[in-house]
């Protein structure tokens, strides 16, 4: 079973209250409902959202809802169920405020005050034809598809009224309203009351955070360590042509104990070497201390190298 597909289940078994299920019905058959003038048809893969969108039209309208079954073998088998209403269909577009006096009304004309309406209506029509995917396999990705465009963008409007940023494409004849913020994705199916959903969307999205955060540190070490080794190896370099060219007397004391120290230890870092001779010295010195006599080194050796090419 897909995470969707479970989603889906988890809503459909949610109490919901009769302004609730009349927002649901009406961007449910909004979205996915082929209406004509004698007859409403709503085509659906999943049993719970299609007992539960029988139950919604029988409980507000009281009207006898025909059902068919048919089994479809193209890639996969898979039930379809078909539910087809042909009584009180004016009443029903009407009611659902899809139509008034006959004429269809557009989605931004439909009121929806409250919260809870805005969010029924969005249950619906993630029912009829939105996709999640699970975390566990892809990445972090929920969308709603509809025919039209101006569908599509108020769904989107919907969710910013929430927060919740969405952005609408056109995908070969359809429309989609996709969120990839998981954060957002977490909200909505928050929003949506799937509880179960939500712990195991959050226990996935939780390990993948940790996960990359753990690859980051690592890189992030990996790229400190590089440094480390490239910097130990140019100080050893220039050391290294110090000696040959019998320059190591022109340097300071302290600067030659900082030379014999990175001798020693060759892939300690500056501070690591800091630390080093602080111990053994019993004279205190810093990254920069040690940074700074290395400076001098590196300016000897160009001194030296420009001097001779002069």
């Amino acid at each position: 079973m897909s995470f969707t597909t479970s989603m889906k289940e988890e809503i459909t078994k949610r109490d919901i209250n009769k302004i609730e299920s009349l927002n649901e019905l009406s961007s449910f058959i909004r979205f996915t409902g082929q209406i004509k003038k004698n007859k409403i048809t709503l085509t659906m893969e999943n049993a719970s959202v299609a007992r539960r969108i029988y139950k919604d039209i029988k409980s507000n309208f009281g009207i006898n809802i025909k059902i068919t079954i048919r089994i479809q073998k193209r890639f996969r088998v898979k039930q379809i169920y078909i539910l087809e209403i042909s009584d009180k269909i004016e009443t029903i577009l009407e009611a659902l405020n899809i139509k008034q006096n006959g004429k269809t009304i557009l989605p931004s004309e439909s009121i929806l005050d409250t919260d809870e309406e805005k969010i029924s209506y969005l249950r619906g029509a993630f029912l009829a034809t939105g996709s999640v995917n699970d975390p566990a396999t892809s990445g972090y990705h929920l969308e709603f598809s509809s025919n039209l465009k101006k569908d599509g963008i108020y769904i989107s409007n919907l969710l910013k009224d929430f927060n919740i940023v969405s952005k609408v494409i056109k995908r070969t004849n359809k429309y989609m309203t996709y969120v990839k913020s998981s954060e957002m994705i977490s909200d909505i199916i928050k929003m949506f009351g799937a509880t179960n959903s939500l712990f195991y969307f959050e226990d996935i999205r939780i390990y993948r955070d940790h996960k990359n955060m753990v690859n980051r540190l690592n890189n992030c070490e990996l790229s400190n360590q590089e440094k480390i080794l490239k910097t130990g190896l140019k100080q050893l370099e220039d050391i290294n042509y110090i000696k040959e060219h019998d320059l190591l007397g022109l340097l300071d004391d302290s600067t030659k104990e900082a030379i014999r120290y990175r001798e020693f230890y060759p892939e300690s870092s500056l501070s690591e070497l800091a630390d080093i001779i602080s111990k053994e010295t019993g004279h205190t010195i810093g990254k920069s201390g040690v940074n700074h006599y290395f400076i001098k080194v590196k300016k000897l050796v160009e001194r030296h190298k420009n001097s001779n090419k002069n």
